[in-house]
């Protein structure tokens, strides 16, 4: 086990204390292949927070959670306390998913999509604007303090609070319609727990991606200490070549690495990884440069070997890549592989592992893409009347009185009508129908007739529900109840 990964306990010093203070990680800025592609996943991501409670589709939000009227409106569907269900597949689906893409490329969650990583990414993109680099980011810690460190350290506080702020405001905009919160903030009108969640958010955005960063990552998140069980050893991730890179060591660019056994070091071709006949390795691929080290924002060394604390972000691939790339070497040497790979066994991507949680996710995705499309327009709830079982009108003729609850799901007007579904004799009194408003939940009273002698005891009948066309939309069950026969 490698010193990083090791509990930080130590020795009391002369002050007395037991733990060594976590050292400061100050990644430094790199540019590449996976990098972009992470810049490109926080703008996407970032932009369908902030972007999403703004957008509206027929005068609803795109997204809103509307807790007190319990509907969560997204992407133009609203679904209602009967559709939770479908909740429990979505979190079905993201399991499966993170099993899934663990087994295939480790923690591709962590490096790329997760809120942590995503929000520290922006975070740290402000302190560089504000105090520079990496190597101008630790002088300005180690100086002692003047006007220029208190203005920089002042601004970097200043627009880490505005922006966690804001954070905090958007995240409440998914419950409270956003332009009614906006309004309310603007005129001093929040309310309690609006202004509670706020600051709760913004805090924790705050102090997550602005101070613990890292930490979140290494102590905090559960995760990093399960995603083992998950990974074989034809899982892909990030690994340093230690066949190809050892012995590590600084030289000019293009110095020779292999000479003959006992000779002085003269001139080497850089692109050739093998050893010659009769020679001896001096030095392998890597200068010990430590670029790798400088851009991980968890402040590990991939070098030596695979450790919890890595988030898969790919930063030391692009940073390696790019000191190969001036060395004349060929890339690769830190790269994503598996351990098989490295010890030369086939590399093996796609093995049942990875198809069985690609089978499974796939139809449960299926599943709930059907169940979407195919969900009840209408809920029904058929209530019969509690005051009395039935009633006896002229003749004997026996009436059940019910109350039944519609709901429009749809965000468009609807036109509904009741009919009865049952091998009774039973007749409708009137045709009751309304005309719901989308979203409208509204009760409509039923009343059903049976002539003298023809209907005993309990019998189970159906509601349904028709629209305009004459289409069953949802049908209701309930009973019918008339006395017993003699």
């Amino acid at each position: 086990m490698n010193n990083k990964s090791k509990i930080d306990i130590v020795v009391a010093d002369a002050t007395g204390s037991l733990y060594a203070k976590e050292p400061k990680v100050y990644p430094r800025e790199v540019d590449g292949r996976f990098q972009r592609l992470r810049t490109a996943a926080v703008f996407w991501l970032l932009g369908m927070f902030y972007a999403f409670p703004w957008i509206s589709i027929g005068g609803q939000q795109l997204v809103l959670f509307d807790l007190p009227e319990r509907r969560f409106h997204v992407f133009g569907l609203t679904f209602w306390p009967q559709d939770f269900y479908l909740l429990t597949l979505l979190l079905i689906i993201a399991a499966l998913s993170l099993f899934f893409f663990t087994a295939l490329a480790g923690r591709l969650w962590c490096g790329y999509a997760c809120p942590q990583t995503v929000w520290t990414e922006v975070f740290l993109w402000m302190e560089r604007k504000i105090e520079g680099d990496r190597n101008a980011r630790m002088r300005l810690d180690k100086a002692p303090w003047t006007a220029e460190k208190l203005l920089r350290k002042s601004a970097k506080q200043f627009v880490w609070i505005v922006f966690a702020l804001w954070t905090g405001f958007t995240f409440v905009g998914f419950f409270t319609p956003i332009r009614e919160l906006g309004h309310e903030a603007l005129n001093g009108g929040l309310g309690g727990w609006e202004s509670f969640w706020i600051v709760f958010y913004g805090f924790a955005t705050y102090g997550n991606a602005g101070f613990l960063r890292e930490q979140v990552c290494k102590y905090m998140c559960p995760y990093a200490r399960f995603q083992s069980a998950m990974f074989d050893r034809d899982t892909l991730v990030i690994s340093y070549d230690p066949l190809r890179g050892e012995p590590r060591g600084h030289r000019r660019r293009a110095a020779e690495r292999f000479v003959p056994a006992g000779e002085s070091v003269v001139a080497f071709n850089p692109l050739d990884a093998t050893v010659p006949d009769g020679q001896q390795r001096v030095l392998g691929d890597c200068i010990d440069c430590l670029a790798c080290v400088q851009v991980c924002p968890t402040g590990i060394d991939i070098r030596e070997g695979l450790q919890i604390e890595c988030i898969a972000c790919a930063a030391c691939i692009d940073a390696c890549d790019a000191v190969m790339d001036k060395m004349e070497y060929p890339r690769g040497l830190i790269r994503y592989t598996t351990e098989n790979s490295l010890v030369g066994k086939p590399q093996r991507v796609l093995r049942p592992r990875t198809l069985i949680y690609a089978g499974i996710l796939a139809s449960v995705i299926g599943a709930f893409l059907w169940l979407v499309s195919a969900r009840d327009a209408v809920i029904i709830e058929v209530l019969h009347d509690r005051n009395a079982l039935f009633r006896t009108i002229g003749q004997g003729a026996i009436e059940n009185s019910y109350n039944v609850k519609l709901v429009n799901k749809t965000d468009a007007d609807m036109l509904l009508s009741l009919r009865t579904e049952t091998d009774l004799p039973l007749r409708m009194i009137g045709r009751p129908s309304v005309t719901l408003a989308p979203n409208e939940v509204y009760s409509l009273p039923l009343t059903l007739r049976a002539e003298s002698g023809t209907v005993h005891g309990r019998q189970p009948i159906s509601v349904t529900v028709v629209d305009a066309q004459g289409n069953v939309l949802v049908r209701g069950d309930s009973h019918f109840f008339a006395p017993e026969s003699p």
